[in-house]
């Protein structure tokens, strides 16, 4: 009711401003500036009928969050493997269902690497981020693309369009621990009434020399991480334009180049340091929204993708001393949406998504190959889905189907691959003046086995079947304001039970490791959200005091299930049965306090779950103090913070030791 309220002040007053005007004013055209109103995320988070978790850009700023994968820990039910030193790979697993079911999505487009099947979420700046979203299934958007309807969860990131209050450069420098340097800029230009044109870029090093304490049996010692260190590039151009008809077309161009140690295991006193990797991503997509007529619906989605990477080790096992790995990979996607609303309560849409992907390598599948198999896959995905929202009820529904073939110059082909994957969601309103949902999802999804599974030197298998999964959830979301001197409260429970089959692993064969289908997997696990707002002291102006507070927790059994293992009933590798994080943020008019914490529970590093495999819990502490400066022409953001703050010595992966205690600082200046 009071967002209602204030809508219709702002129209009133807008109305009596406009009207006043027109006796001092010759008649003529005026271009109003348009206005956004917003709600808080929590209420998207609450209706939604499948789990949906949100953080907005105020929220990231505060909480002194380093990178994207700081951010992703957040949210209920991910998992996050970190290889440790700043120049460690990231990926984000949601619901232990495993990275490669989870699509990471850039400005409505999702983002694919068919070599690796993985994406490297450590290479996103939050420096332009305006939100991050994570769905379980997928996100309620009517207009999706058919890859996101197709994978098992979506994280969505969503950049900024415009500065606030019509600012038009910011510049950021940003300093850290371990030698870690990183100057930034973002630059937004109108060009037009309609037209909006925004640059940025930065650069980062670090040396990522930390110290970390090695535990040998009795007797601990203080070492120094090595080739921990990263030289990386980035730049980014987008293009904002909306015609009279609100019609949209968004395009953007992304460069990314990075030049870095692979911190190896620690064993034995060993740090290994001779591995070194290069990448290289480019890509230019766009995004057309158009409306056909006041039911249907046009949004078309075009992406250009190129991808190189050179791995190098040095070691005297290799012929002249060196092993050189290069790959270079594109893709060319193209997805289209029509969308159809025959009532207000209905909408149905159909997304067609097609791709061709080739991969060229100098590594050969076998040694007995003298040519590497330059794979080639074209892949179809059709989504029909239907989305209903009539009084208390809100459902979901879609059938995605999946063709897939592929071609190579060398070696065996794999057969065609064709998949039917269904999938319903429902939320009720329990309560008719109260927000309180009941929902319920089903969904199946599978993935498919990526070009290394296939084509890997002396691993590749070409037979491997695609990973089926299946997820079940069924939760209860509340809203609203218990007690007067809270502003809000939300709570989200969720319980879900995950069967994947067919799943890839790497097995042991007579003499060497080869990719199998052999696993079978039952994930069952609770996820609960809390957030609150708490204000202690208001005047009605931009100076008010409040505390905001979030948290979240999981609890999670995913284990074996596969009758013929030795392992049957074990917890899967690095996989916590309990986690979780909670946040505070304090609002003053002096300085905003920012305080975050993870927690993980014990872990096994194998899957037989021993004692000579665990893996100790841990709790990481950050605490980050900023404070605006406000002057005539432009403003100042200072922050500063302390990450690890009670020097917590933990692995997320075994034998590589995540760093200590550290300090960062960041001003940033906004004209």
């Amino acid at each position: 009711m009071r967002l209602l309220y204030g809508v219709f002040l702002l129209c009133f007053a807008c109305h009596f401003s406009l009207y006043a005007q027109t006796d001092t004013l010759p008649a003529r055209e005026h271009t109003l500036d348009g206005v956004t109103v917003e709600s808080h995320h929590t209420d998207r988070q609450v209706t939604a009928s499948k789990p949906l978790q949100q953080l907005n850009r105020e929220e990231l700023q505060q909480l002194g969050l380093q990178n994207l994968a700081d951010a992703v820990k957040k949210f209920a039910g991910t998992q996050v493997k970190d290889y440790g030193g700043i120049g460690g790979m990231k990926t984000v697993s949601v619901r232990n269902l495993g990275a490669h079911h989870t699509a990471v999505s850039y400005d409505d487009v999702t983002i694919s690497n068919t070599q690796a099947g993985q994406i490297d979420i450590s290479r996103f700046t939050l420096d332009q981020v305006e939100s991050i979203t994570l769905a379980v299934g997928n996100d309620d958007d009517w207009l999706q693309s058919a890859r996101h309807y197709a994978s098992g969860g979506v994280l969505s990131i969503k950049s900024q369009r415009q500065g606030r209050d019509g600012e038009h450069l910011e510049l950021k420098v940003r300093g850290a621990s371990f030698g870690y340097i990183s100057p930034s800029f973002r630059y937004w230009q109108p060009l037009d009434s309609g037209t909006t044109l925004t640059l940025n870029g930065s650069f980062m090093r670090a040396d990522g020399t930390y110290p970390y304490t090695l535990v040998n049996g009795m007797e601990k010692t203080r070492e120094k991480r090595h080739n921990s260190d990263i030289a990386s590039w980035q730049g980014e151009a987008n293009l904002y334009h909306t015609w009279s008809n609100r019609s949209q077309l968004d395009v953007k161009t992304y460069w990314y180049h990075s030049g870095r140690g692979l911190p190896g295991a620690v064993i034995l006193y060993k740090d290994a340091g001779n591995e070194r990797l290069w990448d290289e991503d480019f890509f230019t997509q766009a995004v057309y929204t158009t409306p056909l007529s006041q039911s249907l619906t046009l949004k078309a989605r075009m992406k250009y993708t190129h991808s190189w990477n050179q791995y190098e080790d040095t070691d005297v096992k290799y012929e002249n001393g060196l092993r050189r790995d290069v790959a270079r990979q594109n893709e060319y996607y193209g997805s289209a949406v029509i969308g159809w609303r025959p009532t207000d309560w209905l909408s149905l849409a159909l997304a067609e998504d097609l791709a061709y992907n080739d991969l060229r390598s100098n590594i050969s599948i076998s040694d007995n190959l003298t040519d590497p198999p330059y794979p080639k896959r074209t892949t179809s995905l059709t989504a029909l889905s239907a989305h209903l929202d009539w009084q208390r009820l809100r459902a979901d529904a879609s059938l995605v189907g999946t063709f897939a073939t592929e071609t190579v110059k060398a070696g065996k082909q794999p057969d065609d691959r064709r998949k039917l994957s269904p999938a319903v969601s429902v939320s009720y309103r329990l309560l008719s003046d109260g927000h309180l949902f009941l929902r319920a999802m089903y969904k199946n999804t599978f993935r498919l086995p990526t070009f290394n599974d296939l084509y890997y030197i002396r691993m590749g298998n070409t037979g491997l079947r695609p990973e089926n999964a299946h997820e079940v959830n069924a939760g209860v979301t509340w809203s609203g304001q218990p007690v007067r001197w809270l502003k809000y409260l939300t709570a989200t429970v969720d319980g879900y039970l995950n069967r994947v089959t067919d799943k890839i692993v790497a097995f042991p064969s007579t003499y060497v490791w080869k990719m199998a289908n052999f696993g079978r997997v039952v994930i069952k696990g609770v996820d609960i959200t809390l957030a609150t707002e708490l204000p202690l002291y208001q005047t009605g102006k931009s100076e008010d005091i409040s505390l905001l507070l979030t948290g979240a927790y999981t609890y999670l059994r995913a284990e074996d299930k596969e009758e013929r293992s030795s392992t049957y009933n074990h917890q899967l590798p690095y996989t916590p049965r309990q986690s979780g994080n909670m946040s505070v943020l304090l609002h003053t008019p002096w300085v905003h306090v920012g305080y975050n914490v993870f927690a993980q529970g014990k872990r096994w590093s194998n899957v037989q779950s021993t004692p000579q495999y665990a893996l100790n819990a841990y709790w990481e502490h950050t605490v980050s103090l900023s404070h605006e400066f406000k002057f005539k022409h432009f403003r100042l953001d200072i922050q500063a913070t302390a990450h690890n703050l009670t020097n917590e010595q933990y692995e997320i992966i075994k034998y590589y030791p995540m760093p200590g205690r550290s300090f960062s600082a960041s001003a940033t200046v906004k004209l």
